[in-house]
């Protein structure tokens, strides 16, 4: 069963040089297959996006444009992650519950997800996922 301890911070390898950075996500630097990438974006400062956890998906949530605050929870405590750098990613594994908000004006949060979409694989109710955890 995942805990805090298992969602991880990392850096994104990048190349800079005088024309620009370059970041590069291969396959090598994540721990899971990407079967599927969305992104929001236009969310407004005061929205609240997540609100659930996954059975099966595992997520890298990152930054590219602006800031928010990623808030992860295990069922027995919390922490704040605030993401605004392109280059550094939020692993969160299976069983974590997560909340985004605090969206500085033109941010983008881009989430690359080992599942596709299967709703059926979401718990969107806290306090259904806190049973999750005990049982």
């Amino acid at each position: 069963m995942n805990t805090l301890n298992d969602v991880m911070v990392f850096e994104i390898p990048n190349v800079h040089e005088e024309r620009g950075k370059l970041a590069v996500v291969e396959k090598e630097i994540i721990p899971f297959a990407i079967k599927r990438v969305y992104y929001l974006y236009d969310v407004p400062s005061d929205a609240y996006r997540g609100g659930h956890a996954h059975k099966e998906q595992h997520s890298l949530v990152l930054a590219l444009s602006g800031s928010f605050d990623v808030i992860v929870k295990d069922g027995n405590t919390s922490k704040r992650i605030m993401l605004n750098k392109p280059h550094i990613g939020l692993y969160i594994p299976t069983g974590i519950w997560r909340e985004i908000e605090n969206f500085s004006s033109g941010s983008i949060c881009l989430v690359l997800a080992s599942t596709e979409y299967d709703e059926s694989e979401y718990i969107r109710d806290y306090d259904q996922f806190k049973l999750t955890k005990t049982t």
